[in-house]
């Protein structure tokens, strides 16, 4: 995947936490020297159930978080191999996706507040996965009728050991409506055409005398027809290859001719509407599943932060726009260090007065989650 687009910070802290200036203000003055563009979130209320039903919600939202941002990925990865335009140009609501993301609001139309978090989460999750299979079955499809037009490409380009041979032969090539006699097709490697023209006639019985004829002829090999009785002919083609001739399958009707003549043209439409539908689907899946996403992200916020912070909901929402990963890091240790408090008994200060994870949680350390912080943030790349 390409470089990320933008990177972010998304921090839930409760409104009990007091700074000077105010928290936002005061984000915007102290974090990453002052380089960083805060917004806040107004987050919806949304029916919370038991702590118990908040738990399972927590930990379901973060595999969707990630199964989703896979999704995104995924789509972005068929994009270019369209050779679409870059990602930064894909459009959500007409806005580019850092646009989209810094100023999103919930879609109540689509997602009734009414509704409980559980059934949000299937709701937003089951819309996004199944843009999400859609894409991939088309993107499938796609690939099949790619695959199968260049094969037949590579049969109008190969020598005439592989190449499709509807151009090359005609009707008065081969013995045909003969109920006792078969025409049959070899290439043969241009070194051995002399051995071929001393040994054809007896390489098997009942091959027809002086029935070696040449049709055409490539850098590599010559193309010879062979009459022979039909009875014999599967075990003229083994011996055949047994020297290195190369049968060619090819049994001449005017049907077939017509058909293999249609192929390309034929194979070639298919894999042209299917890309142009793949494309015009990789554009709103793209747009579908990053606001599913964004959704999702704001939910798990919403969760994480009732777990964290407690009932009734009482807690800000920001997005600090960072300029690259050593911003990111940089400001979450800023971040922490002020904060880190927020984390009761799992962090503690250092000599230095940093937060460090509480060395006296002895062997209740391991419990720890090592990716745990003092309180809600995540990190946010926008590809």
């Amino acid at each position: 995947m390409s470089e990320p687009i933008a990177s972010y910070l998304l921090v839930s802290l409760p409104k009990s936490t007091s700074t000077d200036p105010p928290l936002s203000r005061w984000l915007e003055k102290n974090i990453n020297g002052g380089s960083v563009e805060v917004t806040e979130y107004k987050l919806p209320t949304f029916k919370v159930g038991t702590l118990d039903s908040l738990v399972l919600q927590s930990e379901e939202l973060g595999k969707i978080d990630q199964q989703l941002t896979g999704s995104i990925g995924k789509v972005l990865d068929i994009i270019n191999s369209l050779h679409q335009s870059d990602s930064n140009k894909q459009k959500i609501d007409g806005k580019t996706v850092d646009l989209y993301f810094e100023t999103f609001t919930w879609n109540s139309s689509r997602f009734r507040l009414d509704k409980s978090i559980e059934e949000l989460i299937k709701l937003i999750s089951n819309e996004a996965l199944n843009v999400d299979n859609d894409l991939r079955s088309n993107y499938s499809s796609y690939n099949q009728s790619k695959s199968a037009l260049t094969a037949i490409q590579r049969k109008q380009t190969g020598d005439l050991s592989v190449k499709s041979l509807h151009d090359i032969v005609k009707a008065e090539h081969f013995v045909l409506n003969s109920e006792h006699l078969q025409t049959v097709l070899l290439a043969i490697p241009k070194s051995m055409k002399e051995s071929f023209l001393n040994s054809y006639e007896s390489l098997t019985e009942f091959v027809v005398p002086r029935s070696g004829l040449l049709i055409a002829e490539d850098s590599e090999y010559y193309l010879y027809s062979v009459t022979l009785f039909k009875k014999y002919a599967s075990k003229f083609l083994s011996a055949a290859r047994d020297l290195k001739w190369v049968p060619r399958d090819f049994e001449y009707s005017e049907s077939t001719i017509t058909q293999l003549k249609n192929e390309f043209q034929l194979a070639s439409k298919e894999e042209s509407n299917l890309k142009n539908d793949l494309t015009r689907l990789s554009k709103s899946a793209y747009s579908e599943i990053v606001s599913s996403w964004c959704h999702i992200k704001l939910l798990r916020a919403f969760v994480e932060s009732v777990l964290r912070y407690g009932l009734p909901p009482d807690f800000y929402c920001f997005i600090l726009k960072l300029s690259n990963a050593k911003a990111i890091e940089k400001s979450k240790s800023e971040l922490i260090d002020r904060f880190g408090y927020l984390g009761g008994a799992a962090f503690d200060m250092d000599k230095s007065g940093k937060v460090s994870k509480d060395s006296k949680l002895h062997e209740y350390a391991s419990l720890v989650d090592q990716d745990y912080e003092p309180f809600v943030m995540y990190e946010v790349e926008l590809y």
